[in-house]
């Protein structure tokens, strides 16, 4: 098992996810791309003391890059949108 911290790389916050946040009760994580659901439902229920209802993953392909004539690859991704129990928030995403 991976320790917490390397499961759960960071939030990501667009304005889509912001709305999601305030209607829906969900926050969206980069994470490691071996985690899965129980082990990031885990990470976060313990980093941010909140209790984890739902937790969906999808991974995200890098773009394709081109700098002069060669060819590169940004690399490969994966998002963890978590729904949080009613009434509990993450203060990380509350900063204004």
């Amino acid at each position: 098992m991976m320790n917490l911290t390397d499961i759960i790389k960071g939030p990501i916050i667009t304005e889509k996810l912001d709305q999601a946040r305030e209607q829906l009760e969900q926050y969206s994580f980069l994470v490691d791309r071996r985690a899965n659901k129980t082990e990031i439902r885990h990470a976060i229920e313990k980093l941010f003391k909140v209790n984890v209802t739902e937790v969906r993953t999808s991974i995200h392909r890098g773009k394709k890059k081109r700098i002069g004539r060669t060819f590169g690859q940004r690399p490969n991704w994966k998002r963890a949108v978590v729904t949080l129990k009613e009434g509990q928030t993450i203060d990380l995403f509350e900063t204004a």
